[in-house]
């Protein structure tokens, strides 16, 4: 029998696969985050953590609470743990692989439309009492159909996007990774591009990588102004992948003619953001995986790793298999 703490009250579903192993469980059930002391102090007194949120496991996280048998993140992203010092420690690191994908990529195909038909503000002119005189010509969206969809990472989300964005709208597809996707260029006739032939060729570019020091900022003014006129940024991916200032003067200047993101820099973005006022710019608060099934799936991923850690037995969704080896 082990101590679990959780960072967020689960349904009773979940909770009840971990008592029926035999474990006891605490949960934060207040309605904000908690402080960093607050996370130490009562993950100090458990034997695991299900860590719900963007919750820091940084290195002063981790020397505080080395005890920890496994650390299950409910969340695919891990870019909040410190890794190294984890697997330094001996802690396993699970996450949740796969789930998300189609929802995410759905987001990402909802935003898209969103911005191309400028849907969000013209759901707000309405709330403004501005649904009036008819002008044939004013504020006109874009087609979709025939276009040129850029992935930057396409993985396993990046190729749901890339799936209904051709079967939608039959729109070519282009990618830039690091290796090849030999499943996409086979059943949606991708094409391998490079990262300047992606940022010109895009009539809509969407973000589906990791954040990590060679993506963190990249969509920035220089990668901006290498983009068409006509095109829309994607991001359902994390918001440090693009400098919030440049994309916002890359949207005011015509640089780029819109923009759709499930993600900024911080979250959540502050109520008076002059991002949520431009109308060819769609923001949501970080949806990507918000339906009941997937995460159903997360929070029982989620066990599965609880469960295999406080057993002893390795992790069936590791960050750090090295933890196990030697």
């Amino acid at each position: 029998m082990a101590s679990i703490f959780i960072t967020r009250n689960v349904p009773a579903l979940i909770k009840q696969s971990l008592v029926d192993e035999g474990h006891t469980l605490s949960e934060w059930t207040e309605k904000r985050d908690l402080t960093a002391d607050e996370l130490i102090r009562h993950a100090q007194r458990c034997d695991a953590l299900f860590s719900v949120g963007a919750n820091q496991i940084n290195k002063s996280f981790l020397n505080a609470c080395k005890h920890l048998r496994v650390i299950a993140l409910c969340s695919v992203g891990y870019d909040q743990v410190n890794v190294t010092e984890a697997s330094k420690l001996g802690i396993p690191i699970g996450n949740t692989p796969g789930v998300l994908s189609k929802a995410t990529a759905d987001v990402a195909f909802l935003l898209m439309q969103n911005v191309a038909r400028k849907a969000i503000h013209k759901h707000k002119e309405i709330l403004r009492g501005n649904w009036g005189f008819f002008d044939p010509m004013a504020d006109l969206g874009i087609e979709l159909q025939g276009k040129t969809l850029g992935i930057f990472g396409l993985g396993r989300i990046g190729y749901e996007m890339a799936k209904s964005c051709r079967g939608a709208f039959d729109m070519r597809v282009i990618y830039h990774n690091r290796g090849r996707n030999e499943m996409a260029e086979t059943e949606l006739d991708a094409g391998s591009v490079s990262f300047e032939e992606l940022l010109q060729q895009s009539d809509v570019l969407s973000v589906h990588a990791n954040l990590n020091k060679e993506t963190r900022g990249l969509f920035n003014r220089d990668a901006f102004s290498k983009m068409k006129a006509s095109a829309i940024f994607i991001n359902t991916s994390r918001g440090s992948l693009h400098n919030e200032s440049d994309l916002r003067q890359a949207l005011e200047s015509g640089t780029i003619w819109g923009a759709g993101l499930d993600v900024t820099d911080p979250e959540p973005m502050a109520p008076d953001n002059p991002l949520l006022q431009l109308p060819n710019v769609a923001v949501l608060p970080h949806i990507g995986s918000a339906t009941i099934e997937t995460r159903m799936k997360m929070m029982q991923l989620t066990v599965e790793n609880l469960i295999a850690g406080l057993a002893g037995k390795r992790l069936p969704y590791c960050v750090n298999p090295e933890v196990y080896e030697g």
